[in-house]
């Protein structure tokens, strides 16, 4: 059981005693594309991802067949056809009406969600209608196409802009489903096509800079939801943590029973590199950044065709990930075979960044200005690696420890970071020269790390009118390091055989 947890700013907020009001937030992933058919064929017939890969034949092969805004292929459509039988009875029984639909203005994430759609639509069914009217229903479903949630690179051939679907085919792919969308995000207006705004694919940073924009928009989407419904006391946003006595029956995990009280409930139909991005964005918030232009993330969220991750949104930016990429409705030993899209033959290694493309880079800030995400990753790397034992595996060979006494109002911090990774820190007391808890990645002491940490220590001391020399206190496994950037080892002013025999040498540098 989780634990309770005291708000500092409110005595009353405590476990039990806070309501905790939730909408059931779904991403889902399209169904197989007939590009995705394309390059999972063009990756085993050219030996994608060998020493042997056949660069022009794949080139070939893929510009031949590959279609700005495909269809589904035919696994594809059987894929969608399973979503439907396992998301109608889903929907029916424990959301409440309309269910709204956010979807990519793409032709495979429409071709996905529509079965669905007629589904929940084109059935009858009193108990779910607001009004509890029987007969066809064209409330059960709100779609909006969001113009904002198109795929990384947009709509392309041959690195030629197409402009896509505008609202009205868009409307036209949707008619089986008897309802009427709305559209959002076209940023040339919904008579044109979703892309016609593009001037070529996209590029990374854009796609970066439009996952910002869809987080943004889907936060107050989702707030506005919830502020309505705390105003018209709606009966379908509630804290969902609480079991009524006519609800101790149902099962949490069972996602097809009835429920006593139905849940108001998004769902988000998009694309697996766009979702890894907006995921990315829900996971961190805000603080969450780009590292390096033009270089991929160093982690990645990875979905099948038609996964689904199941989310439950509080309000202000604040998500719960409750499962992720989840396939229930292939999960049967006969369906199994339709799983696609989700491993790394299916070309996901792809989205990270190549060791070559991680440069160093040295960032400065006095004690109080560390950013959070670098004042987290710098505590824990001295905890880890300047404490004598936490893991014997672990070296401790550049670690340094003083115990000459600290004044952290004078001390400034050095970080060498690669893209928001941390991989080397040390502290300098501007006002004696002091350096303090210089500390390497094991990992990264391969590298020019080291010394491009002590190369920025030393020049940063220069400009200081206090300092002169530079001292620390090193392990002996750290002063072949020390010694190679121009500092000497002492011993109270003596050279002599044991100056090394000790666990702790100071050492010193004129600047």
């Amino acid at each position: 059981m989780a634990s309770q947890y005291k708000d500092t700013n409110k005595s009353d907020d405590i476990g039990e005693r806070h309501v905790r009001r939730s909408i059931s937030l779904r991403l889902i992933r399209h169904s197989e594309s007939q590009n995705n058919q394309v390059y999972r064929d063009a990756r085993r017939i050219y030996k994608g991802g060998t020493p042997d890969f056949e660069l022009d034949g794949w080139t070939d092969y893929v510009d031949e067949r590959r279609r700005a805004d495909p269809g589904l292929s035919s696994t594809g459509d059987i894929q969608a056809q399973k979503l439907s039988h396992y998301l109608e009875p889903h929907l029916k029984n424990q959301a409440s009406s309309p269910v709204c639909f956010i979807v990519s203005p793409m032709r495979r994430t429409i071709e996905t969600i529509l079965p669905t759609l007629v589904a929940l639509n084109n059935h009858e069914d009193d108990d779910n209608s607001n009004n509890g009217s029987s007969g066809k229903s064209t409330d059960a479903c709100h779609v909006i196409i969001n113009g904002f949630y198109f795929e990384s690179e947009g709509c392309h051939t041959r690195e030629q802009v197409e402009p896509g679907m505008n609202a009205a085919q868009i409307t036209a792919l949707l008619s089986p489903a008897n309802t009427n969308p709305t559209f959002v995000g076209f940023q040339s207006g919904i008579d044109k096509g979703w892309y016609a705004h593009g001037t070529g694919p996209e590029t990374r940073a854009e796609s970066e800079e439009r996952a910002a924009k869809f987080y943004l928009w889907l936060v107050e989407f989702l707030d506005e939801q919830l502020y309505r419904a705390e105003e018209e006391n709606a009966h379908d946003v509630f804290d969902a943590g609480v079991t009524l006595p006519e609800e101790e029956s149902e099962l949490d995990h069972d996602r097809l029973g009835v429920r006593t009280r139905r849940r108001r409930t998004t769902i988000c139909v998009g694309h697996g590199d766009f979702m890894s991005l907006v995921l990315k964005r829900i996971v961190a918030g805000f603080g969450h950044a780009v590292e390096e232009e033009g270089v991929p993330h160093r982690s990645a969220f990875v979905h099948y065709n038609t996964g689904i991750t199941e989310l439950e949104y509080f309000g202000n930016g604040r998500f719960l990930i409750m499962s992720s990429n989840q396939v229930p409705h292939l999960s049967s030993p006969d369906d199994c075979k339709y799983i696609t899209g989700g491993s790394l033959k299916d070309g996901w290694g792809y989205l990270m960044p190549s060791e070559n493309l991680l440069d160093a880079e040295v960032s400065i800030a006095y004690a109080d200005e560390i950013q959070p995400h670098v004042k987290e990753q710098t505590e824990a790397m001295r905890s880890l690696y300047l404490s004598k034992k936490i893991d014997s595996n672990v070296p401790l060979d550049d670690s340094i420890k003083t115990n000459v006494e600290r004044d952290s109002s004078n001390e400034v911090t050095i970080v060498v970071k690669r893209g928001l990774q941390v991989v080397g820190c040390a502290s300098l007391d501007e006002k004696t020269g002091v350096l303090h808890d210089v500390v390497v990645r094991p990992s990264a002491r391969r590298s020019q790390v080291g010394e491009s940490l002590i190369e920025a220590v030393m020049k940063h001391a220069k400009h200081s009118k206090d300092i002169d020399t530079l001292v620390v206190q090193a392990n002996v496994g750290g002063k072949d390091l020390f010694e190679k950037m121009g500092f000497t080892a002492v011993n109270a002013g003596e050279e002599n055989d044991d100056l090394y025999s000790s666990e702790i040498i100071r050492m010193e540098c004129k600047l």
